[in-house]
């Protein structure tokens, strides 16, 4: 595949496909970004901060983890004056190749978009961590909270990689695992590396 540019948004949590992401922004760099998304219709790469902060920082540069996800915006909603809410959507993993920091700090960088996951069934053995996925969603469900979860409709609780996917997002896991996460191409191999984590 040939590799693009586009620009990016190193964050400590990353992001999946299919997964929702909520934002609120308010630096320079991310509300010319948001603008420049809406004006030209551009999307951005989401990337796992390997060390630095997500607010800049005079003297401080980012170190970028390899691999990130591309995202869709799903809605853009004013806070107040230079202060935006955006919810956006997780598409497609990617891996990062040369990338800098340009003006007012926003990075950028050449990306190779990677296919999407096979249907892939779910090993009995890992049953156990879709059905704590089932019982999370019915429980958002039960009590109101459905909106507030990290995705949306379809569920799809048979699949081994939208699972793992939606742990990868859930799970307060190092950036790090959540780089090699998104690294993985076998769905199978990505659900079984996160049964460390409960």
């Amino acid at each position: 595949m040939t590799p693009s540019v586009v620009p990016l948004f190193p964050l400590h949590q990353g992001l999946f496909p299919h997964g929702l992401l909520r934002l609120t922004i308010f630096e320079v760099r991310y509300l010319h970004l948001i603008r420049r998304c809406q004006r030209d219709g551009i999307t951005f790469g989401v990337v796992p901060l390997a060390s630095g902060s997500e607010v800049q920082k005079a003297g401080e540069l980012e170190r970028l983890h390899q691999w990130g996800c591309l995202v869709d915006r799903l809605e853009v909603t004013e806070l107040q004056p230079s202060v935006l809410a955006v919810t956006c959507r997780g598409t497609q993993r990617f891996l990062l190749g040369e990338h800098s920091r340009g003006a007012y700090g926003l990075w950028s960088g050449e990306i190779t978009v990677l296919p999407p996951d096979p249907p892939t069934a779910i090993p009995a053995d890992l049953e156990p961590l879709a059905n704590r996925l089932g019982e999370l969603i019915a429980t958002a469900q039960r009590d109101q909270m459905e909106g507030r979860l990290p995705m949306n409709p379809p569920y799809r609780l048979d699949d081994a990689g939208w699972v793992a996917d939606r742990w990868g997002d859930l799970l307060p896991i190092p950036a790090e695992e959540k780089s090699a996460l998104l690294a993985e191409a076998d769905p199978e191999v990505r659900l079984r590396r996160l049964l460390k984590w409960f």
